[in-house]
């Protein structure tokens, strides 16, 4: 049993860190110097929980509704082209900015702001966008907190006390702000009055609706782990608002979620959990 979950564990994580996974982990976590976070804070509990699983999806989802910022996406970030590169190009970020050297995660912030400097476009309505914009960028990090937020309060493995919430919107600010977004919430109301601002600019388009698609039914993967994922996906959109599933188009089964899907969640978390808990291989890239 061991041995599956080695091997359980190593894969999962060679597909989510990418080739140089295990030399970034080493990096991350063996290097002395000051972080900006202590360790067990808030931010630390909640990225580095299973729970970032379901997060992850559900803040793509979300983020998909904003036209600039789906635009911006859908024509630089090469998410079809080459979905597992940006997830680990992702999970990467969130590792060192949450867990990495003050200096590293100062780093990767400087190469994230010089990539979005360079990104820029009109939508298919004629609108300009830059992925500098800092409205934008307020956009990608509130939908993304919500999300994690969100992920972790149904499936994470130790639940935040309300002050520890709080503490987790003003953890993920430090990085916000680092990035070029304006005024980042620093509480949970203040997260819940910024999402409820952007409510007017969401759009149902065709682009969010086709990245949902991508995202829901034809993810690239193998066959034998498309099940896996689907329950996943399945518990990543139990959590979206009810506007944000009219809008994409998705279905709001309330029973079927309480019952099958919020279990499969859970089980499928604590499998990942049971996975990636097992002694590291440095012979893992």
């Amino acid at each position: 049993m061991e041995q599956v979950r080695r091997r359980a564990g190593q894969a999962l994580f060679r597909r989510v860190a990418g080739p140089q996974g295990t030399s970034r982990r080493n990096r991350i976590h063996s290097t002395d110097g000051p972080r900006w976070f202590a360790a067990g804070s808030p931010i630390h509990v909640v990225h580095g929980d299973a729970s970032m699983f379901v997060g992850g999806i559900r803040a793509l989802l979300l983020q998909s509704l904003h036209p600039l910022a789906m635009a911006a996406v859908s024509g630089h970030s090469g998410f079809r082209s080459d979905p597992w590169g940006r997830l680990q190009r992702t999970s990467y970020f969130l590792a060192v900015t949450t867990f990495g050297t003050a200096a590293d995660a100062a780093a990767a912030v400087a190469r994230v702001r010089g990539i979005h400097a360079r990104v820029s476009g009109i939508d298919p309505r004629g609108r300009p966008y830059a992925a500098s914009d800092p409205h934008l960028l307020k956009w990608v990090h509130v939908a993304e907190v919500d999300s994690f937020l969100a992920a972790h309060d149904r499936y994470g493995d130790v639940a935040l006390a309300p002050a520890e919430r709080d503490e987790y919107v003003a953890q993920t600010a430090v990085v916000g702000r680092a990035l070029g977004v304006l005024d980042p919430p620093e509480s949970v109301a203040e997260l819940a009055e910024q999402l409820a601002g952007f409510r007017p600019e969401l759009e149902s388009t065709p682009e969010a609706r086709a990245a949902a698609r991508f995202l829901l039914l034809t993810p690239p993967l193998p066959v034998a782990v498309r099940p896996f994922y689907t329950g996943l996906a399945a518990s990543a959109v139990s959590l979206l608002p009810l506007h944000a599933r009219v809008a994409l188009r998705l279905p709001w089964l309330p029973v079927t979620e309480a019952v099958v899907v919020r279990t499969t969640g859970h089980l499928l978390t604590r499998a990942i959990r049971w996975a990636m808990a097992a002694p590291a291989d440095d012979g893992a890239a």
